[in-house]
C-alpha cells in the first residue's frame, strides 16, 4: 500500500496572513515541504524556494516548478543548509526539536521563522497524539528563543470543508538585525 502524500492542498492561513512580511524576491526554505503547497504558493509570489523533504516521491511534485528541492532525513543526517543564509523558514506540521538551533542560524538577519504544528490537545481529537509530536504550553516561544516574536498563537481550531479541527501553536519570528540599526517595524496588517 502507498503511503499518502503530504503536503498537498491549500498552504496555510498562518502563512498566508503573514506573508507581507517577506521582502520581494525572498528566499525561503520550506522545511518538511511535502508535495509544496507552501513551496507553490511562495514561487507564485515570486520568492525563490528551497524544499526539503525526505519523501522522493512528495518532492517530485515540485519537478514542474523552478524551486530547488532537497531530498534529506533532517531527522538522522546532518543539517544540509550549513553554510547557506535564508530570509525565512517556513515549517508547518513538523516538529523535530534538535533541528532548531541550526534552522535559527540559516536565517539571515532580520529574516523570519513561521513555524505552526500540533499542541498538546491535539491527543484529545485525533493524531498525532504522541507527546514528542505535540508543543508543550508555549515551547514555540522557548524554541525561538533570542528571536523577535511578531506573532504567536496558541489554541484550538475548528474544522473547516478543508481542515479537521486541531490544537496548534504558531509563532512568527525575526531573527534580530545588527545591534547599530533602527527597530525594524514589522507591520501586523498587510
Amino acid at each position: 500500500m502507498t503511503k499518502p502524500l503530504h503536503g498537498l492542498g491549500e498552504p496555510s492561513e498562518w502563512l498566508k496572513r503573514w506573508r507581507h512580511l517577506l521582502s520581494p524576491n525572498s528566499c525561503v526554505l520550506d522545511l518538511a515541504s511535502g508535495a509544496g503547497r507552501h513551496t507553490r504558493y511562495l514561487l507564485a509570489l515570486g520568492h525563490a524556494v528551497t524544499a526539503v523533504d525526505q519523501d522522493s516521491a512528495a518532492l517530485a511534485y515540485l519537478g514542474d516548478t523552478n524551486a530547488s528541492c532537497v531530498q534529506a532525513d533532517l531527522e538522522g543526517e546532518a543539517w544540509p543548509f550549513a553554510n547557506e543564509q535564508f530570509d525565512a523558514v517556513v515549517m508547518t506540521n513538523y516538529l523535530w526539536r534538535p533541528l532548531f538551533p541550526a534552522l535559527i542560524a540559516s536565517l539571515k538577519p532580520g529574516g523570519f521563522v513561521l513555524f505552526e504544528t500540533f499542541a498538546m490537545g491535539q491527543e484529545t481529537i485525533g493524531k498525532p497524539s504522541r507527546p514528542a509530536f505535540l508543543l508543550a504550553p508555549g515551547e514555540a516561544l522557548s524554541l525561538c528563543e533570542g528571536l523577535h516574536v511578531v506573532a504567536f498563537e496558541h489554541g484550538f481550531v475548528p474544522a473547516t470543508p478543508n481542515t479537521p479541527p486541531r490544537f496548534v501553536q504558531r509563532i512568527v519570528a525575526a531573527k534580530p538585525q545588527a545591534p547599530d540599526q533602527s527597530p525594524v517595524r514589522h507591520n501586523l496588517h498587510a
